[in-house]
């Protein structure tokens, strides 16, 4: 029985945020997405931002995986650091990582690379046009991945340059690194800037997370506009055939379909930890 260790990477503010804004805790989503495909697994869920929080003995689990994070990757705070050592220490140990978002930052960090805010600003709801590099093309884990295609995203920091042990899987015109393995002393993490773990039940609930910001920023005019957003991402997740729908938000298949939003980490899991 393969043994994985689920790191819900929010503090303890960011999380009680999250609960208040009728989201699922991060770990609980990607414990969700991980036990649909493996569920004979043992699955711990801890939090690394806490200070309380008693780090296990990281030998004693098959794999990581890293959820997304309403932390700053670049701010100097204990919140930050302890996650950034516990991967540097997942490397030194070589135990094979996979995670979201803050994960694809937190991976380049502990190996030498660098993050900002993304100069083209905010990504939320949908990320589109995404293009695999030939490097990612030829990589198993977009096995069954047609591009262009579509992830679910909510992030405004991005990944400036990876270490020269990293390899860039898949792009778009907003955010450069969307996708990237890093091999980095005994280990590989491999992560996405996406959320493959989202739905759009999910999205209408981090709308009212980030709601202040999104309209603040444009991404919606004003409250009913933001109201508007959100009924249209419940719509959708009930009625994903809804063609209309489907055009209006600028959604398909790559996201609505779930076993293709699930691709890369069902590849991951068949490489790595096999069915018996």
């Amino acid at each position: 029985m393969y043994k994985f260790l689920i790191l819900d990477a929010y503090d303890r503010k960011g999380r009680t945020a999250l609960a208040s804004a009728g989201a699922r805790a991060a770990g609980d989503l990607y414990a969700s997405l991980v036990s649909a495909y493996r569920p004979s697994a043992s699955l711990e869920i801890i939090h690394p931002a806490d200070a309380d929080t008693s780090i296990p003995d990281l030998s004693a689990y098959d794999a990581m995986f890293w959820t997304g994070s309403s932390l700053t990757i670049y701010d100097s705070l204990p919140e930050v650091r302890r996650q950034i050592d516990l991967t540097k220490e997942a490397y030194r140990r070589g135990i094979p990582a996979f995670g979201s978002c803050w994960a694809l930052q937190l991976a380049a960090i502990a190996a030498g690379g660098s993050c900002r805010k993304n100069p083209k600003g905010r990504e939320f709801g949908l990320t589109r046009g995404l293009q695999l590099s030939d490097a990612g093309r030829a990589h198993r884990v977009f096995t069954g991945r047609d591009a262009p295609y579509c992830g679910f995203t909510s992030h405004f920091d991005e990944v400036e340059s990876l270490p020269a042990s990293a390899t860039v899987l898949a792009s778009n015109a907003a955010t450069h690194i969307q996708a990237a393995e890093i091999q980095h002393e005994n280990g590989r993490f491999f992560a996405l800037q996406y959320h493959p773990e989202f739905d759009y039940d999910e999205i209408a609930a981090l709308s009212r997370f980030r709601g202040h910001g999104l309209i603040e920023e444009g991404f919606v005019e004003d409250a009913a506009g933001l109201e508007a957003y959100i009924a249209a991402c419940q719509q959708l997740q009930k009625t994903p055939e809804d063609q209309g729908l489907r055009d209006q938000m600028g959604a398909d298949d790559s996201v609505l379909d779930v076993a293709q939003r699930h691709n890369e980490i069902i590849n991951w899991l068949d490489i790595h930890f096999p069915k018996a």
